[in-house]
């Protein structure tokens, strides 16, 4: 089954934030961080299931490179992105999400 994948309106919102941050930081570190969230997004799409569960139905995808995480949850046909979340930030912040 081909799934597509969808960003909460949030979650857009952080990955810009970090990229611009990153960007701030060193230039060109924030396309590196984008590409680093691409490469995550392919895994989840070809195996939506194989990242570990959070919570029930909600599984979590951990950057290599960065300290994030991939917050996500697969229906049907979608995988719904809920967060990008910096792994020191306030734990499940993003629960209000779903």
């Amino acid at each position: 089954m081909t799934h597509t994948l969808r960003l909460h309106e949030v979650a857009n919102r952080e990955l810009g934030d970090a990229a611009q941050y990153y960007d701030v930081e060193s230039p060109g570190l924030g396309s590196a961080f984008i590409d680093e969230v691409e490469t995550g997004f392919d895994r989840i799409l070809q195996h939506p299931q194989v990242a570990p569960e959070t919570r029930p139905g909600i599984r979590k995808v951990v950057l290599a490179r960065f300290p994030y995480s991939l917050i996500y949850e697969v229906s049907d046909e979608v995988v719904w992105v809920l967060a990008i979340a910096h792994q020191r930030k306030r734990p499940f912040y993003w629960d209000r999400r779903r």
